[in-house]
């Protein structure tokens, strides 16, 4: 027989952890799933527990003449609420892991068992004195505790469960898992054999500890207060279990992305006001540097059309001092795409197919576009995959080029096509953007630039007049190391000079990329490849770069070609810059060439080759043989 050992210090530390903990709870985890309710319950049974622990202690010191009923009360109350506790920490696991209601039922049921069995026994022999008496004021055991056996057999039971479904967590996660155990084992064997209760909470509360931050530490920007997402897909997934409708406001800058820009404070400043202002219990998560995502509650929010309104006229007023382009979609979750969580895929495609400082309200027919999406993402990843550079599914089309100076059609741009099964032609409009973003573009770039290599020899064998063929490039690929050696070699094996291969670009945007771009141009051109800039006139255009690039034509786009033919100031503007093109030998290609009109506009204006409807449609390369002539 020893009389129990006991400082009240521990436990009120306990219970102050863990009212800190609830407060955490409360201000940061406002995405909350079914292992957030579990675990929220298992540390208010904790709380309950270090109470009724801290009550009979009180009553003893303070006021001896309690009855002994309401001390056994409170012990028996003590070890059924840590019982309590263990029972919860196996339906969390279970939870967590994702097991099927056929694995979890056999631990949930013996947890379930253990419970009740270890909670009456321990209740039996406190009351019968065959565990715990009084001698003097003081609590006193004698013998092997009911509750040390049950505590073994849980801690057996955890184990086993942990062990079954160690492949469901991250390694690091079951590591730390152990190491908390085995320390909070520890610690309750040392208090147990030097008859020291004080410490029972603390072991408890280690575990509750290690499941917070290993499980519940749902990471957001302290300065956006935006979630990441983990906390995104978490919340999909409740929507779609509890039936929830959330409407969803995405906002894509994209230079902020591409040029891994820091968002200022008063960008900041606006998203945080509009998340928390505008709607009730909404949740901002932040996608990428440049993606952000706002998901507000339907239910929480009956007027939310209006609230968007209002947040429209607000962010119009804003963007003047800010100017980052943008792409924002608003839509309505559907069951279809919360089942899948592919709202981020979803939205992307969306962002593919819209220009820049757009808002967009995702229309009845999205959905259909999507799953056309998402087929053609997986053809690109299996083409980018296999990297066969005869893959019938790539076709080679080309548009014919005419040379003023000649007078005959000499060069083509070649422009892909996408042949798939289930879904037939696919245009560039739709998955040159999806395999940029997706990193599939450079292998697309090779297979065309093979095909082509292919076309032209076959062209030349047979005595047609063709000076060269240009390829578009996306500027993307430019970052990717291999660039250059695999651009090369292609054209090597080909056995093609490479004065015969053009290689059309866009301007890039931030200073990296084009001090890339220029370098990647200049060791390219040592090869003999020639150079187009394309796109000239589309949006941004900065002439000092240009000029630094060595660039040996500049097309100019069909926008420039509409605008020049619409009042005479624009086209001296035209002139001028076509002018100053060839004064500094760089040849000038106005694309978009459609009647005799645009013709006659552009031969006056200074122009070396001109592209469009007015001489052909895009075709198969196999019919450019129409627009050749045989070489004398």
């Amino acid at each position: 027989m020893q009389l129990e050992n006991y400082n009240s210090a521990s436990e009120i530390t306990v219970m102050g952890v863990c009212l800190v903990m609830v407060v955490l709870l409360l201000v940061s985890f406002k995405v909350r799933m079914k292992t957030f309710r579990i675990f929220a319950v298992t540390l208010g049974i904790l709380i309950f527990a270090t109470g009724a622990d801290l009550m009979l202690h009180y009553l003893m010191d303070k006021n001896p003449d309690t009855p002994r009923n309401i001390i056994y009360g409170l012990r028996s109350l003590y070890h059924v609420l840590l019982f309590a506790m263990l029972h919860h920490f196996v339906v969390y696991a279970c939870t967590a892991t994702a097991l099927t209601r056929e694995a979890r039922n056999p631990y949930v049921t013996l947890a379930t068992a253990l419970m009740i069995t270890f909670s009456i026994a321990d209740t039996v022999a406190i009351y019968t004195g065959r565990s715990m008496y009084i001698i003097d004021g003081k609590i006193a055991f004698e013998g092997s505790l009911i509750f040390t056996i049950g505590y073994g057999l849980f801690v057996v039971l955890i184990a086993t469960l942990l062990y079954r479904v160690r492949h469901r967590l991250y390694r690091r996660v079951m590591i730390g898992f152990f190491w908390v155990a085995v320390i909070s084992v520890g610690m309750l064997a040392v208090s147990r054999i030097r008859i020291q209760s004080t410490f029972t909470a603390t072991t408890f509360l280690f575990p509750l500890i290690a499941v917070m931050y290993l499980m519940h530490s749902n990471p957001y920007d302290v300065q956006l207060g935006a979630n990441d997402l983990r906390g995104l897909n978490n919340l999909i997934r409740y929507s779609d279990e509890n039936g929830k409708n959330y409407l969803f406001l995405s906002l894509y800058m994209r230079e902020l992305d591409e040029n891994g820009k820091t968002m200022s404070e008063e960008m900041r400043s606006l998203i945080r006001h509009v998340a928390e202002t505008y709607y009730r219990k909404s949740v901002l998560f932040q996608v990428s540097n440049g993606h952000m995502l706002l998901m507000v509650p339907k239910d929480k929010n009956p007027g939310y059309e209006e609230r968007t309104k209002e947040i429209l006229k607000e962010f119009d007023t804003e963007y003047e001092k800010f100017r980052y382009d943008y792409k924002m979609v608003i839509g309505e979750t559907t069951r279809e795409l919360s089942r899948k969580n592919d709202y981020i895929i979803f939205i992307r495609s969306i962002h593919a197919r819209i220009p820049e400082n757009t808002i967009y309200r995702v229309q009845a027919d999205d959905l259909n576009k999507f799953r056309m999406y998402e087929a053609v993402l997986k053809e690109v990843a299996d083409i980018a995959a296999k990297k066969n550079m005869e893959d019938p599914r790539v076709l080679v089309y080309c548009q014919p080029v005419y040379n003023i100076r000649t007078g005959k059609y000499d060069t083509a741009e070649a422009l892909m096509r996408l042949l798939l099964e289930d879904t037939g032609m696919i245009f560039p409009d739709l998955f040159i953007p999806l395999a940029e973003e997706n990193g599939y573009i450079h292998a697309l770039t090779q297979i065309i630039l093979n095909k082509t290599c292919t076309a032209l020899n076959n062209l030349i064998a047979e005595g047609y007049g063709i000076t060269r063929i240009s390829v578009n490039v996306s500027a993307m690929e430019l970052r990717e190391p291999d660039f250059c050696a695999d651009i090369g070699s292609i054209i090597d094996k080909s056995g093609l000079d490479a004065s015969r291969i053009a290689i059309e670009l866009t301007e890039s945007r931030n200073d990296s990329d084009f001090l890339l771009m220029k370098e990647r141009i200049e060791e390219l051109k040592q090869k003999g490849i020639t150079f187009y800039l394309d796109d000239f006139g589309t949006g941004y255009s900065n002439m000092e770069r240009i000029l630094e690039l060595p660039f040996d034509i500049i097309k100019f786009d069909r926008s420039m070609v509409i605008a020049g033919g619409q009042s005479k100031r624009s086209e001296q503007v035209l002139g001028s810059l076509a002018e100053l093109f060839s004064k500094l030998h760089y040849s000038v290609l106005y694309e978009g060439v459609e009647d005799e009109k645009d013709e006659n506009m552009c031969r006056e204006l200074n122009a070396s080759y001109l592209q469009g409807y007015k001489y052909s449609k895009p075709i198969p390369i196999s019919e450019l043989r129409r627009f050749l002539e045989k070489a004398s």
